[in-house]
C-alpha cells in the first residue's frame, strides 16, 4: 500500500496533465476546459500588448518632453546671476556634466490678430542652447540665429503659432508679469515681437513655449546683463539627481539646483500610475479566466468521481489526489498562458503594422497627426513585463486549482463504490 501511494504521488503530474488534454472526456467538460483556456490566452495576450503599448508611450513622452526639458536648473533665489559666464565654466568642468547654458524664464501673454494666449517666453544663449536641448534641431521654419540677428524677434511653439494665427514674419504682442510706471499710471510692460522661427516636438511644449534671445530677454525682463540661472545636460537622464546632488555644494549661497525629475516628475509618476491601474484591470480579465478553471475542475470532479475513488482504494493518498487535480489545472492554465505571452509579444513587436493594415482595411487613419501628436501607435516590449505577467497568471491560476482539488481529495472511496 505504501509503494502504491508513492506511486501515486510521483505521477500525480504525469496523471494530471494527461487528462488535461485527453480527448476521453465527457464534450461539454472539454469545451468548458477549452474556453477557460482561450480567456486565458487573450487576457494574457492583451495585458502584455497594453503594457508594451504604454511603455511606447511614455517614452515618446519622455523623448519628446525632455528634449526641451534640460537634465538640470541652476536657479537664483536671490534675484537672478551676474556672473554666469564663469559659474557656466565651472560646472561643465564637473564630472558627468556635459554643456550648461543661461536661461530666464517666466510666464507671459501672447496677443495674436484675433486672440490671447498663455505661455511661456524663455531667453537663450542662441550659442550654447544646442548643447542643453533639441530645440534647434526641432526648428520647422526660420533659424535660432535669426533671434540674434532680428532684435526683439521670437521663435513660437508650431501649435502656438497656430492658435495666435501667425507665421514667420507676423508680429505678436507679449505682455509680461512686470509692471511699468508713467506719469498715467502703472501698465503691465509689453512689447511687440516679430516671428522669425518655428519649432515642433510633438509634444504639449508646442502648445505654450516661446523663445528669445537672450540679450532680448534681459531687456525685456529688465535683468541688466543677469541671469536667472543655468541649464544643464547630464552624461546621463537618469542619474541627472545624483549629479545634480553632486554639484550642489560647489554652489555659490543663493544658487538651488533642480533636476527634471522634480520639475517634470508629477508628470511621469502619473504614467507610471496610470500603467499600474490599467494593469490591475486587465489582470481582472486574466482573473476571470483563472477562475473559470474552478468551473472545469469542479466538473472533472464529478465526473472522475469513480476514477478518484479507485485510485484510494489502491493506496493513492488525499494528498496525491489533490495533486493530480492541481496538474490538471496548471496544465490547462500553462498552456493558456504560454500561447497568450507568445500572441502578446507578436502583437507588441509588430502593433504598428498591424494598425496600418487596419487602418488600410477599414479605410479610417486612428491616429491622425493634425490631432494627435503621434501618426501610429508606439510599443516597446518589456521582457520583465512579460515576465510580471506570466507569473501573476500562474499564481492566480494555482490558486484557482487549490479548491476543486480539495474537494476531490475528500472523495469518500466507500461511498462512491459502494453500488458498483
Amino acid at each position: 500500500m505504501r509503494a502504491l501511494s508513492t506511486f501515486s504521488d510521483h505521477y500525480a503530474l504525469f496523471i494530471g496533465l494527461r487528462y488535461s488534454f485527453s480527448r476521453k472526456r465527457s464534450r461539454f467538460t472539454g469545451l468548458i476546459a477549452l474556453v477557460s483556456m482561450l480567456g486565458m490566452v487573450l487576457g494574457v495576450a492583451s495585458l502584455i500588448t497594453v503594457l508594451s503599448v504604454m511603455n511606447g508611450f511614455a517614452g515618446e513622452l519622455r523623448q519628446r518632453i525632455l528634449s526641451l526639458v534640460p537634465h538640470a536648473y541652476l536657479e537664483s533665489t536671490t534675484g537672478g546671476i551676474a556672473d554666469w559666464p564663469a559659474l557656466a565654466e565651472r560646472v561643465r568642468q564637473q564630472s558627468g556634466v556635459i554643456a550648461a547654458s543661461p536661461y530666464i524664464s517666466d510666464k507671459v501673454i501672447f496677443s495674436g490678430p484675433y486672440l490671447m494666449h498663455g505661455g511661456v517666453l524663455t531667453a537663450i544663449d542662441t550659442a550654447t542652447e544646442g548643447g542643453v536641448s533639441r530645440m534647434p534641431q526641432s526648428l520647422v521654419a526660420g533659424s535660432l540665429s535669426a533671434l540674434d540677428d532680428t532684435p526683439f524677434s521670437v521663435v513660437l511653439g508650431a501649435s502656438l503659432a497656430r492658435q495666435l494665427g501667425v507665421m514667420p514674419g507676423d508680429s505678436v504682442e507679449v505682455t509680461l508679469p512686470r509692471i511699468t510706471v508713467t506719469p498715467l499710471g502703472a501698465f503691465p510692460r509689453s512689447k511687440r515681437l516679430q516671428v522669425v522661427g518655428l519649432f515642433e516636438v510633438g509634444a504639449q511644449p508646442d502648445t505654450y513655449q516661446a523663445y528669445v534671445s537672450l540679450a532680448t530677454g534681459q531687456k525685456l525682463f529688465g535683468e541688466k546683463g543677469r541671469v536667472e540661472g543655468l541649464q544643464v545636460k547630464t552624461e546621463d537622464l537618469y542619474r541627472a539627481p545624483a549629479i545634480a546632488a553632486q554639484l550642489r555644494p560647489m554652489l555659490p549661497q543663493g544658487i538651488e539646483v533642480r533636476d527634471w525629475s522634480q520639475t517634470q516628475g508629477s508628470l511621469f509618476r502619473a504614467v507610471k500610475m496610470e500603467k499600474i491601474m490599467v494593469s490591475l484591470l486587465l489582470l481582472s480579465v486574466v482573473a476571470v479566466a483563472a477562475f473559470n478553471i474552478v468551473s472545469t475542475l469542479v466538473m472533472s470532479v464529478a465526473e472522475k468521481r469513480r476514477d478518484i475513488a479507485v485510485l484510494r482504494t489502491m493506496g493513492a493518498s488525499a494528498r496525491g489526489v489533490m495533486a493530480v487535480f492541481v496538474a490538471h489545472g496548471l496544465g490547462l492554465a500553462l498552456a493558456g498562458i504560454s500561447l497568450g505571452a507568445l500572441l502578446g509579444m507578436l502583437l507588441a513587436s509588430y502593433i504598428a503594422p498591424v494598425t496600418a493594415f487596419l487602418e488600410g482595411l477599414l479605410g479610417v487613419k486612428l491616429f491622425d497627426p493634425n490631432v494627435y501628436f503621434i501618426s501610429e501607435l508606439p510599443s516597446v516590449l518589456m521582457g520583465r513585463d512579460v515576465v510580471v505577467v506570466v507569473l501573476a497568471s500562474l499564481l492566480l491560476s494555482l490558486l484557482a486549482t487549490l479548491y476543486p482539488a480539495w474537494r476531490a481529495a475528500q472523495v469518500a472511496p466507500a461511498e462512491v463504490l459502494r453500488y458498483e
